[in-house]
């Protein structure tokens, strides 16, 4: 499974930012996909994920202003970042996995895509 990761930029506070992130190859093989986030000097965390049946998972300081979607037809899962934060700035890194006991874990993903800086100014 390959994922391609667009959509990044530097945006101000308040603003908002849509990524994207298409699956190509053996997308069967995977059951749910979403987003980690790692910020200079942290460690990547779970941002948000979504099934291929619709379930949404999200981390809580994202809950209310990040909406995660996808579209099954192209195999590509979009996260809507609204009311963004310099907190939020990091690079968003898409995943896909199968181990839905652990969607919010990084041991639930087997595969990764390159990431995307977001950047918010205050």
């Amino acid at each position: 499974v390959q994922l391609q990761a667009s959509g990044g930029g530097l945006v101000q506070a308040g603003d908002s930012l849509t990524l994207s992130c298409a699956a190509s190859g053996r997308t069967d093989s995977i059951y749910h996909m979403g987003w980690f986030r790692q910020a200079p000097g942290n460690q990547r965390d779970f941002v948000a994920a979504i099934n291929w049946s619709g379930m949404t998972y999200y981390r809580g300081s994202v809950e209310g202003r990040f909406t995660i979607s996808r579209d099954n037809t192209k195999n590509t899962v979009y996260l809507q970042m609204s009311s963004l934060k310099p907190e939020d700035t990091a690079i968003y890194y898409c995943v896909a996995g199968d181990n839905v006991r652990w969607v919010r874990y990084l041991r639930g993903y087997d595969y990764w895509g390159q990431g995307t800086l977001v950047t918010v100014s205050s």
